[in-house]
């Protein structure tokens, strides 16, 4: 699939498999876990992420004239929305019962995992115009092989707003902005200190959270790298397992996508583990990139009041403060998170609808959305953000 330029080529892989993971890990750099080879190849490697799962790779690379890759994006051909967290049910409802065919579509996303972050990857050494004209070319690459496969549409969800910007400003996609809720380090040096930002309610009733779990006499640790065992995982699949039949009825991951998360990535793997004497309770899986900690999964064999809070929040915060992070993202929903100090953040998406009359339907949609989530984070800020009022 020519760019328009002879010195460049975009091609379409079936597989993470078919690109080097240093090439890829070159556009992909260390900031973010979810997009680096070995995240994704772990999904696609464990059956997690196939044809069959309704995720079918195509990832887009962008070669040069020396045939090196340039930039790179985690592209899939999706017959549903599910595992997603950027709803479109209700667009793929609307356009089906108007006559179109909404599935298959192109999803540009690291599966799973509410996580922000870069979705089109360009190699360290392109900046300024040189890596926004990778974008521009990744993006219009994806919407060419849309109409070459004729499916509906391409979303590009949880992107950075650099993407959000350069393709959403004449790129041919409409902009999409949802929230999240984000803790953010203000060079804090203990959790205490922390506390000591929040208001006296808040305050003290964290610290009763706090005391309800540690009164369970329960045993918190916080595992990395090759502390964490095969026994471990076995552990924390029984909790993944618990959690999705509670929720949701399906289970996306598979076992042995654990292990191999375990063995390609295990210096960014935060597994906080909770046990009862020897048998293990629960726990909660992060990811940690160069300056932000990421929830990733939380699950547990049975209900322990505030544990939740306890593992997915504040020991985030702990880590984070220790490790000098900048923020911790504890994933999808969240208004409950803001009185755990956790504030809104804007999130972006990019949609590209090959059908002009179903894009104004949706662009107008998503311009009164729009209004309403920044209006939303402006309340919650204003009316329940749990920080002391400056003087």
């Amino acid at each position: 699939m020519p760019d328009g330029d002879d010195a460049r080529v975009i091609k379409v892989v079936g597989s993470l498999a078919e690109v080097s993971a240093d090439a890829w890990d070159a556009c992909a750099g260390d900031g973010n876990p979810f997009v680096r080879h070995g995240f994704l190849s772990a999904m696609e490697d464990s059956g997690s992420v196939t044809a069959e799962t309704g995720w079918m790779p195509r990832h887009v690379i962008l070669e040069g004239a020396d045939g090196r890759l340039e930039a790179c994006a985690p592209l899939y051909l999706k017959t549903h929305s599910y595992g997603e967290y950027i709803f479109d049910w209700g667009w793929a409802e609307a356009y089906e019962r108007a006559g179109g065919r909404y599935y298959p579509k192109l999803q540009c996303a690291v599966p799973f995992p509410p996580a922000p972050g870069p979705r089109l990857l360009v190699r360290g050494d392109f900046e300024g115009d040189a890596r926004r004209e990778r974008l521009t070319i990744l993006g219009a690459g994806m919407t060419k092989l849309a109409e070459q496969l004729t499916v509906s549409s391409v979303h590009i969800t949880f992107c950075d707003k650099e993407t959000w910007q350069v393709l959403g400003d004449g790129g041919g996609y409409l902009q999409r902005l949802s929230q999240q809720f984000h803790w953010h380090n203000q060079n804090y040096q203990s959790f205490d200190d922390f506390l000591g930002a929040l208001s006296s309610r808040k305050r003290k009733s964290i610290r009763k959270e706090r005391s309800k779990v540690a009164e369970l006499g329960l045993d918190i640790r916080t595992l990395s790298g090759s502390d964490i065992k095969e026994r471990h995982w076995d552990a924390f699949y029984d909790f993944y397992l618990s959690t999705t039949d509670k929720k949701w009825g399906q289970s996306y991951l598979r076992r042995s996508f654990f292990s191999m998360l375990g063995e390609r990535m295990a210096d960014n793997i935060v597994l906080i583990m909770t046990f009862d004497g020897d048998r293990p309770v629960a726990g909660a899986l992060n990811l940690r990139g160069a300056d932000c900690l990421y929830g990733r999964n939380w699950g547990a064999l049975e209900d322990y009041k505030f544990l939740h809070f306890e593992c997915c929040y504040y020991r985030a915060i702990d880590y984070a403060i220790e490790h000098g992070l900048a923020r911790v993202e504890a994933g999808a929903q969240g208004p409950h998170k803001v009185q755990r100090g956790y504030l809104p953040a804007p999130t972006y998406s990019l949609h590209y609808l090959r059908d002009p009359g179903f894009e104004d339907a949706v662009a107008d949609f998503l311009k009164r959305e729009k209004a309403g989530v920044e209006y939303e984070m402006k309340q919650i800020v204003a009316e329940m953000s749990p920080y002391r009022q400056a003087d």
